[in-house]
């Protein structure tokens, strides 16, 4: 039988929060969200008829909205952040004051009975060396403040102890918090409704994974914290350590329609390039449920739903 936990997660309305929350909830933990709700969207809407489910509307940076919320907790899970290179360059002091200084405070203000699973990035290891896996033993070397500041609330929390930190590849998939802006949802996105994207620097490397396998591997985390603590984990698909142009080629097989385009001239603002072990993780018993191929298709389904039409009128 599950062991029951009461289960703080800050940032729980956000893209994966909105997925993460449902699965915490339906394995019978208690789980209070705090979230800010500052994109304007409900995509917790349905949980509020369960029991075992709160939310607070606040800012996870401000100690006296989180010092009574902690109280009462068992598991902290820390989602809320400014998430992307872009995000992150557009409000500099809002990305160090959510991404690192919130976990700083969080970290101060919980006990250390407290447990606590961490999302970070594996955008932290940067540039990779050509044809050489990054495992958990490669040096860190984050190139955008976004990296910087997730890979030093990683460093504290494994410094504190009691704690799992998970190094997420680049997530893709349909969630109640949907955001398109992901490289694979950004390019089906295009695929589906512009039948053509322009790459930049296309030969450049990420690993990806899918937003629901990224709820299961903190269920996993829950589960099998005592043996899994304080330990970094990348999380991401093994078969997908993909090139830009070769996730088009992807994207192609359902979609043969899409061109790709690429640009002799031009830079991508997130210049991470690597290729990701993710073999740690994988001895722990977890594995993906969710293929790329999975998740392209999904989107395919999602995006005959969701336009952004905002500023159009067609």
């Amino acid at each position: 039988m599950t062991e029951r936990f009461s289960i703080l997660v800050t940032g729980g309305a956000g893209y994966l929060g909105s997925t993460l929350v449902p699965a915490l909830l339906g394995e019978g933990h208690r789980v209070t969200v705090l979230d800010s709700f500052m994109f304007g969207q409900a995509p917790l809407n349905h949980l509020c008829a369960d029991p075992n489910f709160n939310v607070h509307h606040g800012d996870a940076r401000d100690e006296d909205t989180l010092r009574p919320l902690l109280k009462d907790s068992d598991i902290i899970i820390p989602l809320a952040a400014l998430v992307g290179a872009p995000l992150c360059d557009a409000d500099r002091i809002g990305a160090v004051t959510t991404n690192r200084d919130a976990i700083l405070t969080l970290l101060r203000l919980a006990s250390r009975e407290q447990r606590i699973l961490l999302p970070i990035t594996n955008s932290g290891y940067g540039i990779g060396e050509k044809d050489k896996f990054c495992d958990e033993r490669s040096p860190l070397r984050p190139i955008t403040l976004y990296g910087r500041t997730k890979v030093e609330a990683e460093a504290a929390a494994l410094e504190r102890g009691n704690v799992i930190s998970f190094r997420l590849a680049t997530v893709f998939g349909m969630s109640p918090r949907m955001r398109i802006d992901l490289l694979v949802n950004d390019f089906v996105y295009r695929a589906v409704n512009d039948r053509a994207v322009v790459l930049f620097e296309a030969h450049f490397k990420r690993n990806f994974i899918h937003v629901r396998d990224v709820a299961r591997v903190f269920l996993h985390g829950i589960h099998g914290f005592e043996d899994m603590k304080d330990e970094p984990y990348n999380v991401g698909l093994s078969d997908a350590n993909l090139s830009k142009a070769e996730l088009c080629r992807k994207i192609q097989q359902r979609l043969p329609k899409f061109v790709y385009l690429e640009a002799s001239v031009g830079e991508d603002p997130d210049k991470r390039d690597y290729i990701v072990s993710n073999a740690k993780i994988e001895a722990t018993g977890w594995k993906p449920a969710w293929s790329l191929s999975d998740g392209i298709e999904e989107l395919v389904k999602g995006y005959r739903m969701i336009r952004n039409t905002r500023f159009s009128n067609v």
